[in-house]
């Protein structure tokens, strides 16, 4: 009984989870739209000044810390995002779909496919070009809040564990995403702040083991300690997010046993209260609920509580920011042009092609290995729809693009590429998913 609760509980997180992934998911659809027609209208100017020339920050005597609308953003508004990515990532290597090596193999493996092989065909159209091949890493992300928002546009025509099997994907590739930022898109590294960094990362998991669990030590810290370490080591300020989500503390002060004991004997004193009558609760009733707070305080977990909190923050105003500030592509000259530059195909190839190779190739080889087996409702054919969906690539491409390109011109290029590929991916996805659908009696081995 008390397990299937528990199933229960983790099923219904899990549809919460994509629920909110997908509304955020349409908002940055409508904010991408916004941000394009706002760039290539008359008032692009105004767009141009909002975010890349007005210019604020923090100075201290000789010392400085300013910058563009756009660079806080992407430096100091997006380690949130990665922070959030963190704690998601932590919160499903505890307890989640990556939490045994059973339920891990597959998307993890999917996801690794999904990396390889789009970079391999980028590298490969570009392997003569020095300046081009930087782009490399761009084709190998999958933007989860898109990829599930275009998914719920299905409704009912999708089956449940096939979202699961999105968002774990998604996730396995965040984390391959923010490691080849972290080595790879690395110009020069301050050993010394990177020092830095690492005593307040120590501090952090020292104070996680002595049982410190509230929020804002870990946020003085994290921000004031190892971020600006970061934003001065040369590693990109993102990466900070990530690590300081992984020693935000992840077990709760009071079991579970344990609460539900407290919690029966202070639900029992208040139903054995005599009611005033009155709006008012009485002093004892009262003080009874105020122990009913602190011990579910106590029941909760720091990062789940967090993840929790932040989630709304990141997905329906950190990311949209990201997005208009981001999206806003002006396009000079001939569209054709660009869909058509080396670095553009690279990137549509890429992401459409060589995404949907991977996951589905990869899948295909852990199934043909007896690995695992497709779960109760899904089929080949909606696995294909994936691979697709999966090449929906958008904000961490964006973001990606801003790393790797230097020049104004190849960004712009870039973003043309992904916006392009996003939207083939996306098509092909939802059309494979909606139209092209098993028969319900169909198996799995019927369908391959």
């Amino acid at each position: 009984m008390e397990n299937a609760l528990k199933e229960d509980q983790g099923e219904s997180a899990i549809k919460e989870f994509v629920k909110n992934e997908s509304f955020a998911g349409i908002l940055l659809i409508l904010v991408t739209i916004i941000a394009l027609v706002w760039a290539n209208s008359k008032y692009y100017n105004s767009y141009h000044h909002l975010w890349h020339e007005i210019k604020f920050g923090l100075s201290l005597g000789t010392w400085e810390l300013k910058a563009s609308l756009h660079h806080w953003i992407n430096e100091g508004l997006m380690a949130l995002f990665f922070f959030t990515i963190g704690l998601e990532i932590k919160r499903e290597v505890i307890a989640g779909e990556l939490s045994t090596l059973k339920k891990a193999s597959w998307p993890i493996t999917a996801a690794v496919g999904g990396m390889l092989i789009p970079a391999g065909i980028y590298i490969f159209l570009h392997f003569n070009h020095p300046e081009y091949i930087k782009g490399w890493g761009i084709p190998m992300a999958t933007d989860i809040a898109f990829a599930l928002g275009l998914l719920s546009l299905l409704g009912d025509k999708v089956n449940v564990n096939l979202k699961i099997f999105l968002t774990a994907l998604a996730i396995a590739d965040d984390l391959g995403a923010i490691l080849i930022i972290a080595i790879f898109y690395t110009d020069a590294i301050n050993v010394a702040e990177l020092i830095n960094a690492g005593i307040f990362l120590i501090i952090l998991v020292a104070a996680n083991r002595l049982g410190i669990r509230k929020p804002l030590f870990y946020a003085v810290v994290g921000l004031l300690g190892v971020w600006m370490s970061f934003v001065f080591s040369g590693i990109h300020a993102t990466i900070a997010g990530v690590l300081i989500a992984f020693t935000i503390p992840a077990r709760p002060k009071l079991s579970e046993r344990k609460y539900i004991l407290k919690l029966d004997h202070l639900l029992s004193l208040f139903k054995s209260e005599k009611p005033n009558d009155k709006r008012l609760l009485t002093e004892s009733q009262a003080h009874l609920i105020s122990e009913i707070d602190k011990i579910s305080e106590q029941a909760h977990t720091p990062l789940q509580k967090l993840e929790h909190d932040l989630h709304p923050l990141v997905a329906f105003i950190i990311l949209p920011l990201f997005a208009l500030a981001n999206a806003g592509v002006h396009i000079k000259g001939n569209l054709f042009g660009l869909l058509f530059h080396p670095v553009s195909l690279g990137i549509i190839f890429g992401l459409v092609a060589g995404k949907f190779l991977g996951v589905v190739l990869f899948s295909k080889l852990m199934v043909w290995l007896k690995l695992v087996s497709l779960p109760e409702g899904i089929h080949w054919r909606q696995i294909y729809g994936i691979g697709f969906l999966a090449g929906v690539g958008f904000t961490m491409s964006i973001f990606i693009a801003d790393l790797a390109f230097k020049s104004d011109e190849l960004v712009q290029i870039a973003k043309v590429g992904i916006f392009a590929a996003s939207f083939l991916a996306a098509v092909l996805g939802m059309s494979i998913l909606a139209f092209g659908r098993s028969n319900s009696t169909k198996t799995p081995e019927m369908d391959k």
